[in-house]
């Protein structure tokens, strides 16, 4: 029975760490991001990743919970400048602003990427439109395929994606149509709803 409850125990993975922060005054608001085995997670303090629950997210770490172990992931600032920008907020004003999420990558790496993910990507993502006054404001992303690149620059379920590069995206034929045009951007920029709070997602093509 003791080898049932150890195997049913979280273990945290041994290759887990933190990336980034979005440090809230509201503790309960604050982001972590998180990396294992290549695969990202965006989690507020509270919510599942990896197996552990965020407890807390500090400047400098992350605190997990795995079934009664805490673990700290210290924040190191040269993990930090590789995957993302951590961005902290100091004021009341700072923490309703939209939250930002920016990430950089060569333009080899995500066209290399995307031609190996569409298919899971077609496959695993859901979307459905949201309406409000009789108008469709945008897509909710019902579910998200893990581990690809949709995942890695933060988007999740439940995010309802409003415009990409300032683009409204109402229909999924607005979606369709803007993937041309996107092709020869620098910069890739979703404008997100999530819990009621916007969110601005960036991607840098270099």
């Amino acid at each position: 029975m003791w080898l049932l409850a150890l195997a049913l125990t979280a273990v945290p993975p041994h290759d887990l760490i933190a990336v980034g922060v979005i440090v809230s005054p509201r503790p309960e608001a604050s982001v972590a991001l998180l990396r294992s085995a290549g695969r990202s997670r965006i989690a507020r303090v509270g919510e599942a990743a990896f197996g552990g629950r965020v407890v807390a997210v500090e400047a400098t770490r992350i605190v997990l919970d795995f079934d009664g172990q805490r673990v700290d992931l210290v924040l190191s600032s040269g993990v930090a400048a590789v995957a993302s920008t951590p961005i902290v907020a100091t004021s009341v004003e700072a923490a309703n602003a939209a939250l930002i999420f920016e990430r950089k990558l060569p333009r080899v790496d995500v066209e290399r990427r995307l031609a190996a993910e569409i298919p899971r990507i077609l496959a695993e993502t859901a979307l459905a439109p949201v309406s409000e006054d009789g108008r469709v404001v945008g897509l909710r992303l019902i579910r998200v395929a893990e581990g690809t690149l949709l995942s890695e620059v933060g988007l999740r379920p439940g995010d309802v994606l409003t415009q990409i590069n300032d683009t409204p995206t109402d229909s999924l034929a607005v979606l369709l149509a803007l993937w041309p045009r996107l092709q020869g951007a620098t910069e890739l920029r979703a404008s997100v709803l999530r819990d009621g709070h916007a969110v601005s997602l960036s991607l840098g093509l270099r």
